[in-house]
């Protein structure tokens, strides 16, 4: 058995909030730096997609629908 999957046996048996707090530092560990430049960069599309919202050139979706899309979309 690979490493990981011995260590995916083990974080198994965690309780809930351990496993979560585990996936989340694993997930953070991977993710790349913020710079101020992509910082600054979001801070603009997010005012442009909140603009856009405003002046009813798109619309929102609830959130149930676009985890249903995504998961049926992952499972493909």
């Amino acid at each position: 058995m690979n490493p990981a999957n011995q260590i995916y046996q083990q974080a198994s048996l965690l309780p809930e909030d351990q496993r979560l707090s585990l996936a989340h530092k694993l997930l953070a560990d991977v993710e790349p730096e913020w710079t101020e430049e992509v910082s600054n960069a979001w801070d603009i599309e997010i005012r442009n997609r909140i603009a856009r919202y405003d002046n009813g050139e798109t619309c929102s979706s609830p959130a149930s629908e676009v985890f249903k899309k995504l998961d049926i979309h992952l499972r493909k």
